[in-house]
């Protein structure tokens, strides 16, 4: 059992919080009360960015102190959305989210991931009729092994899982999210991934 905080408490966040419980960790979520975020994480050996990636930088470089030494699962997409609320352009091009956080908290090992797909599909990659790919970034080799591990419990088999290198890598993949409102207006809202077909 691990004790893991979810900040984040919208549909991505309450979809995993559900899942890893259901699995055996502690799981406690941080909303969107700065306090409430810094009790769970303080609490916590791993933290899962699920909150809105327009905000995120801010709302967890707060946190810096309570994130050291941690493990930051980071989900989240940095994006201008369309008047349709779908992404419409990147916050960060030439760059991402997941590398500003690792420059904002040097002491805490960012790992990217579950960015490229539809929140349905992160705890339930097996429902796709292809087998997905969860994509990890990050500089730390032990952190992603952690994450790995966290991937498993939510029913992740090994071989969908590729370690992409160090955190730079996550600007593809979060250059990704840019396929979301094509894919949706021409298929409607069903779970996909964006894979790698072997």
């Amino acid at each position: 059992m691990t004790q893991i905080a979810v900040l984040g408490n919208g549909r991505v966040g309450g979809n995993l919080t559900t899942a890893l419980t259901r699995v055996g960790h502690e799981v406690s979520i941080g909303g969107r009360a700065q306090g409430s975020a810094a009790d769970s994480t303080r609490k916590a050996h791993i933290v899962i960015n699920a909150t809105p990636g327009d905000g995120s930088l801010e709302r967890l470089s707060a946190l810096r102190e309570e994130l050291r030494g941690k493990i930051l699962v980071d989900l989240a997409n940095a994006t201008v959305d369309g008047p349709d609320r779908l992404p419409r352009e990147l916050i960060y091009p030439g760059s991402s989210l997941a590398e500003r956080l690792q420059a904002a908290l040097p002491d805490t090992h960012v790992v990217k991931t579950l960015n490229t797909m539809l929140y349905p599909v992160m705890t339930a990659p097996a429902a796709l009729v292809q087998k997905p790919t969860a994509f990890l970034s990050g500089e730390s080799t032990e952190a992603k092994q952690v994450v790995r591990g966290l991937l498993g419990d939510l029913g992740w088999q090994p071989e969908w899982i590729t370690d992409l290198g160090g955190i730079e890598t996550a600007r593809a993949t979060e250059a990704a999210v840019l396929f979301v409102p094509h894919v949706i207006r021409s298929d409607g809202f069903v779970p996909f991934a964006v894979s790698i077909a072997r």
